[in-house]
């Protein structure tokens, strides 16, 4: 835990102020420029993997029109400030509503900056919120464990500023219409999805040999089968997203995307996408999640989630 004193800021003015590369707890080399370091490069590597159903990757921009990954590498790099403030503020002012206050401000000023680095278009509103959280978590956490622990603390806890929020956001409207938790509802219930299936996916496959490639593919396989995807639900509704789930669970029971069965089904599943014009965003976001945690526990605690 942090053991730093700092007079608590009132303004995200006085927040950035303090000293960013003072160590976020002793127990590790983590500082806020270190962490926003790992929340981009997870958002860069969720991007630039190939092949990605129905998502932007190296070969095309999947079943959007206005997303390429130069585009999701700019957007990422814009929020790298957002990270940087999420994990000061928690510095500062430690668990708690103001801290939750503040993060909801530094958020949507994110927000913001990548609407204006893309033109308009939302590349990450969903990777603002899970990386701002986990990036304030770090600073009030030793390792990745409790990262997401305090993260789903902070989610939890109401932003008072969130009746002047836009609610019409197609995730917000898909959580309504199809009673599904969204990002918000993975938050608040410290990840689940990623620490019951996307990490262990990804570490099962590095142990059976797969190149870190195949193994990210299959943690992002994980992630589409069991997933409530508001992306899949917004674009294609129920029957989409059931035939999501399906195909992706269809690749791993034959054996993961490392087999040559796994690969046709694999095939099969990315036509479906592009077909349908079904983009797994929701997965995607979660996907950065995992490498981000993935990252973390390799530069903290020994015991993995």
């Amino acid at each position: 835990m942090v053991r730093r004193t700092v007079r608590p800021a009132r303004t995200v003015q006085g927040l950035v102020t303090v000293m960013t590369t003072a160590l976020l707890s002793p127990a590790t080399d983590l500082t806020a420029h270190t962490v926003a370091g790992l929340a981009v490069d997870a958002l860069r590597s969720e991007a630039d993997l190939t092949p990605k159903p129905g998502l932007v990757d190296r070969r095309g921009s999947g079943a959007h029109s206005d997303m390429d990954t130069a585009l999701l590498h700019a957007s990422a790099e814009s929020l790298r400030p957002v990270f940087t403030d999420c994990a000061t503020a928690a510095i500062q002012l430690g668990i708690g509503a103001e801290l939750r206050a503040v993060l909801g401000v530094i958020g949507r000023a994110g927000e913001a900056a990548m609407l204006r680095a893309t033109s308009g278009v939302n590349t990450h509103r969903g990777a603002v919120w899970a990386l701002g959280l986990l990036s304030a978590g770090s600073a009030l956490a030793a390792d990745a464990a409790e990262t997401v622990a305090v993260a789903a603390r902070l989610a939890r806890i109401p932003d008072p500023a969130l009746d002047a929020v836009d609610t019409t956001s197609h995730g917000a409207v898909a959580r309504r219409r199809f009673g599904v938790g969204g990002a918000v509802g993975q938050a608040r219930s410290g990840f689940p999805h990623v620490r019951l299936h996307a990490l262990p996916a990804l570490r099962a496959a590095r142990r059976a040999g797969a190149d870190e490639g195949s193994a990210r593919i299959e943690a992002l396989l994980a992630l589409m089968a069991h997933l409530d995807d508001t992306c899949v639900l917004h674009r294609d509704g129920t029957s989409g997203l059931r035939a999501v789930q399906a195909g992706a669970q269809g690749v791993l029971d034959a054996g993961g995307y490392r087999t040559p069965l796994g690969r046709r089904q694999f095939a099969a599943l990315d036509d479906m996408c592009l077909t349908r014009r079904i983009s797994p965003g929701g997965s995607g976001d979660l996907l950065s999640v995992t490498l981000f945690l993935d990252a973390l526990d390799e530069r903290t605690a020994p015991c993995k989630l």
